[in-house]
């Protein structure tokens, strides 16, 4: 049975640097969307903290601007050095 004409050695390169070139392109697509998936995950990350803080606040009665001064004062703290 006949195989067909035989790929020149030029052929068979261009055949192969087309094959890597298309991989190329899948795994820059697949890399945009892992860092998208990153920022995602750091999003819900952020969100499930602060959700943690409410919960805390809530628990200890408290509202955010008590934590806010809180926070603030102890910044400004004592500067005995």
């Amino acid at each position: 049975m006949p195989r067909g004409v035989r790929k020149s050695p030029i052929e068979k390169l261009k055949e192969e640097l087309k094959n890597t070139q298309d991989s190329i392109e899948q795994y820059k697509t697949a890399i945009k969307s892992l860092h998208e998936k990153e920022k995602q995950i750091q999003e819900e990350i952020k969100l499930e903290e602060f959700k943690e803080v409410s919960a805390i606040l809530e628990e200890k009665n408290m509202s955010i601007s008590e934590l806010k001064d809180i926070l603030t004062s102890k910044e400004e703290g004592p500067q005995d050095e």
